[in-house]
């Protein structure tokens, strides 16, 4: 099967790709354009894992791209696949949605409130716009609109033709159920699976096994719409086809050169539309991976359409980190439009392009966003200060496979996308946001003092990334975490004070006004308790004894204290400019 080898080499896994599907297009058909693929199904939120079946060829096609070669990506949307069930919580729907369950998502009504006309263009909508905004670009087609116009009608009278050969391949690989009773070896999370699956119609069953046959066709019912059919004759040569439903016991006798209201099943229409559109390169999901998955199935019904399979990879599953104040009317996994929302498109892209498909990954709502965006801002200053070397050695340069997952999340083929002027520290940002609760005079105010020689002037430069982070700060930080500054001292707190816990206060409060700038405040901070204890305060770690540290700690957790009432808070300096010279100094007893 002719799947892509994956290494595990320190290499750019993009760039090994493109060289195969450059090869691979040129073999096949050339001179034409690249296709690569990818397929969604717009049942319910379309989330981060399913984010994945569209960036890996992304990636890859930008990369032919790059190279001189004309790609079309296809986004093939599978609105015609049968609404399956009601997404648990999702606003607007309840359970007379499943009233709906059988027919096409696009005759399916759109929730309550929403301005699209049916159930998959307001998931499709969500997508397509979060797509926009990291610089995906691709060709969507309608499954509905194919299906429906008639596009396939040869494909579909060439499949029922050969039905016959279709089962015996399916044949293979069908399974007896398993024995009651027995265990699977590893309990199976339901949103691992959908993460997992490209498309939701990979779910949908092989066929129609009847009294008359097989069939690899299911008509949607002329009455209630719904895919609850079973075709009960067919004649090649007319091509009639009688069905019934047994949804509402509707029968009818159609000639199918000229219907055009039902579609082949899943695993004979994915091979099918590989044939059709010459795809050269898609990715699938880790569950097709075995015995008689559609990936494997589709390898050899794809020749019966005279096509050959896609290479493409196996991708693993997206985990999310951090979810726990996610809405339940999003439905359960967060989507692309969740992310975007608390970080710039350039780390969502960083984050699928670093990472091989074969390896899983996981998408931070939590703390560790603030690592992400560190461990982002110094390949960045990496990037920008100097050409990329083979060896680790020389210490400022990032490695080839790091520096080209950066292009590739910076921008594509046409450009790069919109970047904040000035990317101030997330952590920094998101500190002052919590602090300043919404009022942008203040945040602008803390900002400016963060550099007294390079003050910033306006929050648009800081944007959109401090939108990100003061949006990360509301929506994905719980109450008990935020930041409240003190409004009056902690009396008894400064009343039981010993004599080094007033002295290490003295020693801030006569430093703050000539350290009142980030820089200034962190080395004074951290120098205090190496003051107290006799050292210079520009005395590294390795010269300083272990108890320092301790020390260091018990001071920043008085600090805390005695400015928000906790033991923990935002990085004080960050802290202490937002809070103000005048107030600190009211705040610390002075």
């Amino acid at each position: 099967m002719p799947i892509v080898a994956q290494s595990t080499e320190t290499t750019d896994w993009v760039s090994r790709f493109a060289d195969e599907v450059i090869a691979e297009s040129e073999r096949r058909a050339p001179g034409k354009p690249v296709v690569v693929a990818s397929g969604l199904s717009p049942s319910g939120p379309i989330h981060l894992g399913n984010l994945r079946e569209v960036m890996t060829p992304h990636l890859v096609g930008d990369e032919v791209r790059r190279r001189g070669h004309e790609v079309r990506h296809l986004i093939s949307w599978d609105d015609y696949d049968r609404y399956r069930k009601v997404p648990a919580g999702l606003a607007g729907v309840d359970e007379s949605w499943a009233e709906h369950i059988g027919k096409p998502l696009t005759s399916v009504p759109a929730p309550n409130g929403s301005p699209h006309p049916n159930w998959a263009e307001h998931f499709k909508a969500a997508m397509t716009e979060s797509l926009a905004e990291m610089g995906v670009e691709f060709d969507g087609i309608s499954q509905t609109a194919q299906y429906t116009s008639g596009v396939y009608r040869e494909q579909i009278l060439h499949a029922m033709r050969h039905r016959r050969d279709i089962d015996a391949i399916l044949a293979q690989y069908r399974t007896k159920p398993k024995a009651a009773g027995k265990k699977s070896q590893k309990p199976v999370d339901e949103a691992e699976l959908e993460a997992a699956e490209g498309s939701g119609a990979a779910a949908e069953d092989d066929g129609s096994q009847g009294s008359a046959g097989y069939f690899p066709y299911k008509p949607y019912c002329g009455n209630c719409e719904k895919d609850l059919t079973t075709v009960t004759a067919y004649d090649d040569d007319s091509t009639e086809l009688t069905y019934a439903c047994t949804a509402c016991g509707f029968s009818e006798t159609v000639r199918l050169s000229e219907f055009n209201r039902g579609k082949l099943v899943w695993k004979v229409d994915w091979p099918m539309r590989w044939a059709y559109e010459g795809v050269v390169f898609e990715p699938s999901g880790v569950d097709h991976s075995s015995p008689g998955s559609s990936f494997q199935v589709g390898g050899q019904i794809v020749g019966i359409f005279d096509g050959e399979q896609p290479i493409g990879p196996m991708y693993a599953f997206v985990g999310i980190s951090g979810m726990a104040k996610m809405s339940s009317s999003k439905g359960g996994v967060p989507t692309p439009a969740d992310a975007l929302k608390i970080m710039e498109p350039q780390l969502l892209r960083w984050l699928y392009a670093r990472r091989r498909p074969n390896q899983s990954f996981k998408i931070a709502f939590d703390q560790e966003i603030q690592r992400l965006y560190d461990e982002w801002d110094r390949l960045d200053a990496k990037v920008a200060g100097g050409t990329s070397q083979a060896s680790s050695t020389g210490g400022g340069s990032a490695l080839p496979a790091d520096a080209a997952a950066h292009a590739r999340a910076v921008g594509t083929a046409t450009g790069e996308l919109p970047r904040t002027p000035r990317p101030l520290p997330y952590r920094t940002l998101a500190s002052v946001a919590d602090i300043t609760a919404g009022h942008e005079d203040q945040a602008l105010r803390i900002l400016s003092e963060l550099d007294p020689a390079n003050p910033l002037t306006t929050l648009a430069e800081a944007r959109p990334r401090y939108d990100k982070a003061e949006a990360w700060i509301n929506t994905q930080v719980p109450a008990d975490q935020r930041t409240v500054v003190r409004r009056e001292p902690d009396a008894e707190l400064l009343k039981s004070l010993d004599e080094p816990s007033r002295q290490s206060l003295r020693l801030l409060l006569d430093g703050l006004a000539g350290q009142w700038s980030l820089d200034g405040l962190t080395h004074l901070v951290y120098g205090v308790p190496k003051v107290q204890a006799g050292f210079s305060a520009d005395a590294t770690p390795k010269e300083l004894p272990p108890e320092i540290k301790t020390a260091q700690r018990t001071f920043f957790a008085l600090l805390y204290h005695l400015l928000v009432g906790r033991d923990t808070g935002p990085r004080l300096p960050t802290l202490l400019l937002a809070v103000g010279q005048e107030r600190v100094r009211t705040l610390l007893g002075e």
